[in-house]
């Protein structure tokens, strides 16, 4: 059983967000423990195991060290890159499915986009609770920027939008784990995407926390920065047909690019997530 690394939401080799990956072909899934193992293996934040089910369409299943998560982006985006730069698949458009609902991805000569689940609103918090979830990062309230609060939002995966005033608070957030971890517990969410909105050159500037799922900090979440499409375009802060770029992974020294596209479909919206990934390592799994 073969598997890469790749570094993605970057074009530069050991920058962006590390995914395994593990292309089966056409056969079946490894047991979920093997699975589970090997994502504990190789450490990254995610690993994603890629079967092939007809000409078109594939079955991703994702592993973090912890437990398997229903969609995972920068995995995705990896995953499609290893199929085409192993000639595997070349450009064109696929059929994913993922625990997290049937998607679409779209392989270019450089990039790879796909589907986003449809947006979600989750809660919103009480003062009470705003004020908890800032000081989980030795923040408070004073940082919140006006017109702007927490709420939880999925497009695969629910997670806190957490908007800060500035880059000062989103470079000097301390996370205390324990604390995001129950509060992540407590509101049944993956963890909390930090984000300071319209600095120039990109709709955000983000730092991303999971320690519920054995992750710390993440350089690049597509999931996340999806729900955050849909957050800021509720708000009148990105608009649709654009192409939006968020920046991630800066304060970690992996900077990473991720961009998304917002279209409105049917008196609904459709988010996409894109991106560049490069290949970085292979190995055999003995």
């Amino acid at each position: 059983m073969r598997f890469y690394i790749a570094d993605a939401f970057t074009a530069q080799p050991f920058s962006g967000n590390q995914a395994g990956v593990v292309p089966l072909g056409e056969g079946p899934f490894p047991e979920e423990s093997l699975m589970r193992a090997l994502a504990g293996e190789l450490k990254h934040s995610e690993t994603a195991f890629v079967r092939r089910t007809g000409g078109g369409s594939f079955h991703i299943r994702y592993f973090t060290p912890a437990e398997e998560v229903d969609l995972c982006g920068h995995a995705t985006i990896a995953s499609f890159t290893v199929l085409r730069e192993t000639g595997e698949i070349g450009a064109g458009t696929y059929a994913l499915h993922t625990r997290s609902g049937d998607l679409e991805v779209t392989v270019e000569p450089e990039a790879v986009w796909m589907d986003m689940a449809p947006p979600a609103e989750g809660r919103t918090f009480s003062q009470e609770e705003q004020a908890e979830l800032y000081g989980a990062y030795g923040l408070t309230l004073a940082d919140r920027p006006e017109g702007l609060e927490p709420q939880a939002v999925s497009t695969g995966l629910l997670d806190i939008l957490l908007p800060v005033a500035d880059m000062a608070a989103l470079d000097r957030a301390r996370q205390d784990e324990g604390a995001v971890c129950r509060l992540s517990e407590r509101y049944g969410v993956v963890g909390v995407h930090m984000f300071c909105p319209g600095t120039g050159d990109a709709a955000a500037r983000c730092r991303n926390f999971a320690p519920l799922y054995a992750i710390p900090e993440e350089a690049a979440t597509g999931t996340s920065n999806g729900a955050l499409t849909f957050y800021l375009y509720r708000r009148g802060l990105v608009r649709s047909g654009g192409t939006n770029r968020f920046v991630q992974g800066e304060k970690m020294g992996k900077p990473s690019e991720i961009l998304s596209r917002l279209t409105e479909e049917d008196g609904g919206v459709r988010v996409r997530i894109g991106g560049r990934a490069v290949l970085t390592l292979r190995g055999e799994v003995l």
